[in-house]
């Protein structure tokens, strides 16, 4: 099996796109709570987006595992919903750039060939630089803001946004497949992870998404309209709040983690529009081809 076997892709239909970024999220391992996959899939919601590329789903899924789900159609007809992985385009000609868009599902087996899916398309729409998001489940109170935290393998990168060089060593997810693919074709790249309340893994954590949205806002220069994520924030607060204070034994935990949030002193981390700045800056600086386009 090869890429031709399983990517099917339209790069003619797509024109010209304005300096375009490859941003990536995927429920799985690395979207605790769906955070990362619901901040891209808000992103584009309501906004007109060209399919260009789809990843066949068949060889990469045990499908007793991630099930496909049946359901009647308008014209009460059963369809199948299958796992999906579809390379979107979205335009922004009020933003800094166009966006190319992949909100999918982590694969359970094949990494290596859909690796090479999404690097022949880092190259077929001369993407400059790919961003992945992710959540992970921290040790912070669903009382404050968390924080996003960048890092990139790309050292002249990791000096210009002043970002961490991944020191993780274990068992990882596609994303972090992908992030040494990219090295290795001299393809730039940054993981930003939000954090998750770790005891709340079982619901919805808007206020992970909207700090996820604020900051691909400001870096990338696109509108992602987190601001309209006020009323699902405040709505599911209350219920976080509820169920705390039905816990002594809760509470007093999230009261510690309010305090260890507070008192911590905060490793000094560059702003969103400081590594936007950087980031232009950055890109202007590359050589054409630079990524093997």
């Amino acid at each position: 099996m090869n890429v031709e076997d399983v990517l099917e892709a339209d790069w003619e239909s797509v024109g010209q796109l304005r300096d375009p970024v490859l941003v990536i999220a995927l429920r799985g391992y690395f979207d605790i709570a769906g955070a990362a996959t619901g901040a891209l899939e808000w992103c584009l919601e309501n906004r007109a987006v060209t399919v260009v590329a789809s990843i066949d789903p068949d060889p990469f899924f045990d499908f007793t595992t991630q099930r496909p789900e049946v359901y009647l159609d308008e014209d009460n007809e059963r369809k199948i919903i299958w796992p999906e992985n579809e390379i979107v385009i979205a335009r922004y000609p009020d933003g800094s750039r166009d966006l190319v868009v992949l909100s999918g599902v982590e694969p359970h087996i094949n990494w290596d060939v859909f690796s090479e899916c999404i690097v022949q398309c880092v190259k077929r729409l001369n993407c400059n630089i790919v961003v992945t998001v992710g959540a992970n489940d921290e040790l912070i109170p669903h009382t404050r803001t968390p924080n996003v935290f960048g890092s990139t393998s790309n050292i002249a990168l990791a000096r210009r946004l002043k970002l961490s060089l991944p020191k993780y060593q274990g068992p990882t997810g596609l994303l972090g497949v992908l992030h040494e693919r990219f090295e290795r074709q001299q393809i730039p790249s940054v993981s930003l992870r939000v954090g998750v309340p770790r005891y709340l893994l079982n619901a919805q954590h808007p206020k992970s998404s909207a700090a996820l949205l604020r900051h691909l806002e400001l870096v990338l220069g696109v509108p992602t309209r987190h601001a309209e994520l006020y009323e699902e924030i405040r709505r599911w607060s209350e219920l976080h709040d509820a169920a705390v204070e039905g816990d002594e034994q809760v509470a007093d935990y999230v009261e510690m983690l309010e305090r260890d949030y507070d008192s911590k002193t905060q490793v000094e981390v560059p702003t969103a529009e400081d590594l936007g700045k950087e980031l232009e800056q950055f890109l202007r600086e590359q050589p054409d081809g630079d990524t093997e386009k």
